[in-house]
């Protein structure tokens, strides 16, 4: 998944980010993705506790969907982290996980 500006409320820079993490992502021979699944899913699920307690609901297990699915997980969790004001320096953790992978 290759994130989207048109009308996008996801500022410039982790926008751009998150379409280089994806990028990378997908170059990965499949066993060295999955070697880094678990920085991923770490990532993800920080950012859906973030969320959670930015609503103030209990936090939930993101399910472990595989390396074909992570990278739209960690999308929708930008995008979830950005829409519940709970800014989490998307930036520098998407270039941080870039440099992992």
């Amino acid at each position: 998944m290759t994130p989207s500006r048109a009308g996008s409320p996801t500022p410039h820079e982790v926008s751009d980010e998150l379409r280089r993490v994806v990028g990378r992502w997908h170059q990965l021979p499949l066993d060295h993705a999955l070697s880094r699944m678990p920085s991923v899913r770490v990532l993800v699920q920080s950012l859906a506790d973030r969320v959670a307690a930015a609503r103030g609901v209990p936090a939930t297990a993101v399910p472990d969907l595989g390396p074909a699915v992570v990278m739209d997980q960690l999308a929708v969790m930008v995008h979830d982290v950005l829409a519940a004001g709970a800014d989490a320096d998307l930036e520098h953790r998407l270039a941080d996980l870039r440099r992992a992978l």
